[in-house]
């Protein structure tokens, strides 16, 4: 029999002149965009801080963090344009980043961007890091991030510092947007994104990072791309076995990123899902 596929969320319309107006009025604290890979969350958050205006992107990224690593993580920093973005090209690839060095970092570039008097606007996929700073989470805490029982767990348990003290100053407000397309057109983008960025020099960009002293070893820690890649320049796999276990796991990556949004949802968080 098959398994009962969960529906998609109803996707919705953002009034964005409401949103800059309730951002203007203290109603909202920072807007989230958020949701699965291949989604378009980059470009719809550009989209938006072009249309409020004087908005400045934050990206939630565990791997865009790391210089040297671009075609893989899909940074494509020319959509920005225009637009400032931050937490992107920090670090050396090779470095270790965690989910507590994220959250100081968050704090710093977000109290900068208010402090200035701009609209900043967190735009990534990584969901315990979007958890770790509009939850409020306290590592601090007597119950360690790695025991919350999910991502819906984790966001009740951590909201409003409830552990603890949360860092003094993390959004308490914010307001979230979901980047919502059919499971069809993320499987076909998915594996349309891939053969381009395969085409595009992604071999070439991990055997660089080999040869200029990062550990094969920290390259398989990063996943995905990152990790089959480096299997297959080890002879460890065909390229053809890589393409195909890579496109796997980026689908369940995809679909475990679903999961993490539905989880806040179970948790009280609203999603406002739109279709892009």
């Amino acid at each position: 029999m098959r398994p009962e596929i969960a529906e998609l969320p109803q996707p919705e319309v953002i009034d964005i002149p409401a949103l800059a107006a309730a951002y203007a009025a203290g109603e909202v604290d920072l807007i989230c965009v958020l949701g699965p890979t291949a989604s378009g969350k980059t470009k719809y958050a550009v989209s938006l801080a072009r249309h409020i205006g004087n908005c400045e992107i934050i990206s939630a990224d565990s791997r865009q963090v790391y210089r040297g690593m671009d075609i893989g993580t899909g940074k494509d920093l020319a959509e920005y344009g225009d637009v400032p973005y931050h937490l992107i090209d920090i670090l050396p690839a090779g470095e270790k980043y965690n989910v507590y060095q994220f959250q100081q970092d968050f704090l710093a570039a977000y109290k900068d961007i208010r402090s200035r008097g701009r609209v900043p606007i967190l735009c990534g996929g990584t969901g315990l890091y979007i958890t770790a700073v509009t939850c409020a989470y306290d590592f601090t805490a007597s119950v360690p991030l790695s025991e919350a029982k999910g991502a819906g767990a984790q966001a009740a348990e951590n909201a409003g510092g409830a552990n603890g003290t949360a860092p003094e100053g993390l959004p308490r407000r914010p307001f979230f947007i979901g980047t919502l397309v059919s499971r069809e057109e993320r499987v076909a983008r998915i594996d349309r994104r891939l053969d381009e960025r395969l085409a595009g020099g992604m071999v070439e960009e991990v055997r660089g990072l080999l040869d200029s002293g990062v550990p094969a070893q920290r390259l398989l820690s990063y996943g995905l791309e990152y990790r089959y890649l480096t299997l297959y320049l080890q002879g460890e796999l065909t390229y053809e076995q890589m393409r195909r276990k890579l496109a796997i796991e980026i689908h369940r990556f995809a679909k475990r990123q679903m999961t993490w949004c539905r989880g806040m949802e179970r948790a009280g968080i609203k999603i406002h899902w739109t279709n892009v």
